[in-house]
């Protein structure tokens, strides 16, 4: 099971702060579970899609879209951090 976090402005967009989630037989990477989220739950969750707006760690370490899923991680999904 992925245990999934969404973090900061993505907790209010898509009304959570988490869950857990069998790994769909189509999300063996970061991207296409973040497809899966956009395309069956649809509205809001596009912006999972968005690189730009919306880092994804898996198992407290940051990763690219291409990184592969076994099903058995914690994700998180946020907004890119700003500093001052």
């Amino acid at each position: 099971m992925l245990n999934i976090q969404y973090f900061a402005s993505l907790r209010e967009t898509l009304g959570r702060s988490s869950e857990t989630l069998a790994l769909p037989e189509d999300g063996s990477t970061v991207a296409t579970l973040a497809a899966y989220l956009a395309t069956s739950r649809g509205g809001q969750w596009e912006i999972l899609l968005d690189a730009t707006q919306v880092l994804v760690a898996v198992n407290q370490t940051i990763v690219d879209r291409s990184h592969p899923l076994t099903g058995a991680e914690e994700l998180a999904f946020f907004p890119p951090m700003t500093g001052g």
